[in-house]
Protein backbone atom coordinates (compact mmCIF):
# COMPACT_ATOMS: atom_id res chain seq x y z
CA UNK A 1 0.00 0.00 0.00
CA UNK A 2 1.31 3.58 -0.35
CA UNK A 3 0.15 6.54 1.29
CA UNK A 4 -3.04 6.97 0.58
CA UNK A 5 -4.25 4.86 3.29
CA UNK A 6 -3.73 5.99 6.89
CA UNK A 7 -2.75 2.69 8.73
CA UNK A 8 -5.14 3.10 11.63
CA UNK A 9 -8.30 3.32 9.43
CA UNK A 10 -7.48 0.13 7.91
CA UNK A 11 -7.15 -1.88 11.55
CA UNK A 12 -10.26 -4.25 11.38
CA UNK A 13 -11.88 -6.24 14.91
CA UNK A 14 -10.66 -9.94 15.27
CA UNK A 15 -13.61 -12.47 13.30
CA UNK A 16 -15.37 -11.47 11.07
CA UNK A 17 -15.62 -8.64 8.80
CA UNK A 18 -19.03 -6.72 8.09
CA UNK A 19 -20.39 -6.03 5.43
CA UNK A 20 -18.98 -2.76 5.04
CA UNK A 21 -15.50 -3.44 6.17
CA UNK A 22 -15.47 -6.67 3.61
CA UNK A 23 -16.30 -4.46 0.91
CA UNK A 24 -13.48 -2.01 1.92
CA UNK A 25 -10.82 -4.67 2.42
CA UNK A 26 -12.04 -6.20 -1.23
CA UNK A 27 -11.36 -2.56 -2.60
CA UNK A 28 -7.80 -2.60 -1.12
CA UNK A 29 -7.13 -6.18 -2.43
CA UNK A 30 -8.42 -5.30 -5.81
CA UNK A 31 -5.79 -2.33 -5.78
CA UNK A 32 -3.01 -4.50 -4.71
CA UNK A 33 -3.66 -6.83 -7.56
CA UNK A 34 -4.05 -3.78 -10.02
CA UNK A 35 -0.41 -2.75 -8.76
CA UNK A 36 1.31 -6.39 -9.36
CA UNK A 37 -0.76 -6.82 -12.59
CA UNK A 38 1.35 -2.95 -13.50
CA UNK A 39 4.55 -4.19 -12.74
CA UNK A 40 3.46 -7.39 -14.76
CA UNK A 41 4.15 -9.58 -11.74
CA UNK A 42 3.38 -12.64 -10.71
CA UNK A 43 0.00 -11.99 -7.61
CA UNK A 44 -0.30 -13.88 -4.81
CA UNK A 45 -3.91 -13.74 -3.92
CA UNK A 46 -3.42 -15.93 -1.49
CA UNK A 47 -1.06 -13.69 -0.05
CA UNK A 48 -2.76 -10.12 -0.66
CA UNK A 49 -6.45 -11.54 0.73
CA UNK A 50 -4.40 -13.24 3.98
CA UNK A 51 -2.45 -10.09 4.57
CA UNK A 52 -5.14 -7.80 4.64
CA UNK A 53 -8.21 -9.66 6.36
CA UNK A 54 -5.06 -10.98 9.34
CA UNK A 55 -5.96 -14.69 8.81
CA UNK A 56 -5.07 -17.85 6.70
CA UNK A 57 -6.56 -17.35 3.54
CA UNK A 58 -8.78 -20.25 3.76
CA UNK A 59 -10.58 -18.09 7.15
CA UNK A 60 -10.36 -14.73 4.90
CA UNK A 61 -13.60 -13.54 4.47
CA UNK A 62 -15.78 -15.19 1.09
CA UNK A 63 -16.43 -11.35 -0.36
CA UNK A 64 -12.88 -10.26 -0.02
CA UNK A 65 -11.48 -13.52 -1.76
CA UNK A 66 -13.94 -13.93 -4.70
CA UNK A 67 -13.57 -9.92 -5.59
CA UNK A 68 -9.74 -10.37 -6.06
CA UNK A 69 -10.61 -13.45 -8.20
CA UNK A 70 -12.91 -12.41 -10.37
CA UNK A 71 -11.58 -8.80 -10.62
CA UNK A 72 -8.12 -10.91 -12.01
CA UNK A 73 -9.91 -13.27 -14.24
CA UNK A 74 -12.47 -10.94 -15.66
CA UNK A 75 -9.98 -7.68 -16.09
CA UNK A 76 -10.00 -7.53 -19.83
CA UNK A 77 -13.61 -8.27 -20.33
CA UNK A 78 -14.41 -5.10 -17.36
CA UNK A 79 -11.45 -2.81 -19.20
CA UNK A 80 -13.70 -3.47 -22.31
CA UNK A 81 -16.95 -2.24 -20.86
CA UNK A 82 -15.91 0.83 -19.55
CA UNK A 83 -13.64 2.09 -22.50
CA UNK A 84 -16.88 1.44 -24.52
CA UNK A 85 -18.54 3.98 -22.22
CA UNK A 86 -15.94 6.43 -21.79
CA UNK A 87 -15.33 9.60 -23.11
CA UNK A 88 -11.91 11.12 -23.64
CA UNK A 89 -10.46 8.61 -21.38
CA UNK A 90 -9.37 5.32 -21.08
CA UNK A 91 -9.70 3.17 -18.20
CA UNK A 92 -5.73 3.06 -18.46
CA UNK A 93 -5.45 6.72 -17.71
CA UNK A 94 -7.38 6.52 -14.33
CA UNK A 95 -5.54 6.22 -11.07
CA UNK A 96 -5.02 2.66 -9.95
CA UNK A 97 -7.45 3.30 -7.11
CA UNK A 98 -10.73 4.40 -9.35
CA UNK A 99 -9.53 1.67 -11.22
CA UNK A 100 -9.60 -0.79 -8.52
CA UNK A 101 -13.00 0.83 -7.56
CA UNK A 102 -14.48 0.21 -11.07
CA UNK A 103 -13.21 -3.38 -11.03
CA UNK A 104 -14.78 -4.07 -7.81
CA UNK A 105 -18.58 -2.89 -8.33
CA UNK A 106 -17.87 -4.72 -11.94
CA UNK A 107 -17.75 -8.39 -10.37
CA UNK A 108 -19.91 -7.36 -7.71
CA UNK A 109 -22.63 -6.69 -9.79
CA UNK A 110 -21.76 -9.64 -12.93
CA UNK A 111 -20.20 -12.32 -10.99
CA UNK A 112 -21.06 -13.09 -7.50
CA UNK A 113 -24.12 -15.80 -6.83
CA UNK A 114 -26.12 -13.68 -5.15
CA UNK A 115 -27.46 -10.66 -7.18
CA UNK A 116 -27.49 -7.18 -6.49
CA UNK A 117 -29.38 -4.69 -7.59
CA UNK A 118 -27.58 -2.41 -9.67
CA UNK A 119 -28.96 0.76 -7.59
CA UNK A 120 -27.24 -0.84 -4.23
CA UNK A 121 -23.51 -1.59 -6.22
CA UNK A 122 -23.39 1.93 -7.63
CA UNK A 123 -24.22 3.28 -3.82
CA UNK A 124 -21.74 1.61 -2.09
CA UNK A 125 -19.40 2.67 -5.40
CA UNK A 126 -20.26 6.38 -4.37
CA UNK A 127 -19.50 5.60 -0.68
CA UNK A 128 -16.65 4.54 -1.10
CA UNK A 129 -15.13 6.83 -4.01
CA UNK A 130 -16.00 9.60 -1.91
CA UNK A 131 -14.78 8.33 1.35
CA UNK A 132 -11.12 7.53 -0.92
CA UNK A 133 -10.90 9.14 -4.07
CA UNK A 134 -10.87 12.71 -5.31
CA UNK A 135 -13.45 15.29 -4.26
CA UNK A 136 -15.60 15.32 -7.62
CA UNK A 137 -14.60 11.74 -8.77
CA UNK A 138 -17.66 9.91 -6.81
CA UNK A 139 -19.52 11.66 -10.26
CA UNK A 140 -17.52 9.83 -12.62
CA UNK A 141 -17.87 6.55 -10.84
CA UNK A 142 -21.44 7.45 -10.55
CA UNK A 143 -21.92 8.23 -14.15
CA UNK A 144 -20.10 5.40 -15.81
CA UNK A 145 -21.46 2.73 -13.36
CA UNK A 146 -24.83 3.44 -14.27
CA UNK A 147 -23.51 3.04 -17.76
CA UNK A 148 -22.13 -0.22 -17.91
CA UNK A 149 -24.07 -1.77 -15.13
CA UNK A 150 -26.68 -2.89 -17.49
CA UNK A 151 -27.55 -6.95 -17.26
CA UNK A 152 -28.86 -8.19 -21.04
Amino acid sequence: MDQIFEKDEFEFPEGELSRNQSQKVALFAVYDALTYLNMKAPIDIKAIVSGLCGCDYEDADYFVKASVVHAIKYYDEAVNAFNAHMNKWTFDRKNRLTQALLLLSYVHFFYFEEKTDKKVVIDIAVRLAKTYLEPNEYKFVNAILENVLNRA
